[in-house]
């Protein structure tokens, strides 16, 4: 089993070696600092890149590429002075009581 260090297993991995110290200490590569410098072997450098090659083959797998053709949707403008309108033919529909405008009243 050949072992690595930080700098032959990111040039192996193709990464920047601080990009690879940052993902090991992450976990998310496998390695293991001992003492003051990181140690890497060359399977599990390889298994790693082999799930990350499965990974995405799965992933792309059931990707499908659609297009959006919302862009071309035409729309009808909304909201302003008709909103209350249709909110009374809603009620009506529903038949809901509205609110009535409250009324002035006089003390006398």
């Amino acid at each position: 089993m050949e072992t690595l260090t930080l700098q032959q297993a990111a040039a192996f991995l193709k990464i920047h070696p601080v990009t690879l110290q940052e993902k090991a200490r992450a976990g998310e590569i496998p390695g293991a600092k001992v003492g003051k410098c990181w140690v890497f072997l060359e399977i599990d450098l390889v298994e790693f890149i082999r799930s990350q090659y499965r990974r995405r083959v799965l992933q792309g797998a059931h990707e499908r590429n659609i297009a959006c053709h919302s862009t071309n949707a035409k729309t009808r403008p909304s909201g302003g002075s008709k909103s209350s309108s249709m909110d009374e033919r809603y009620n009506a529909a529903l038949g809901l009581t509205t609110k009535s405008k409250p009324r002035n009243s006089t003390t006398g």
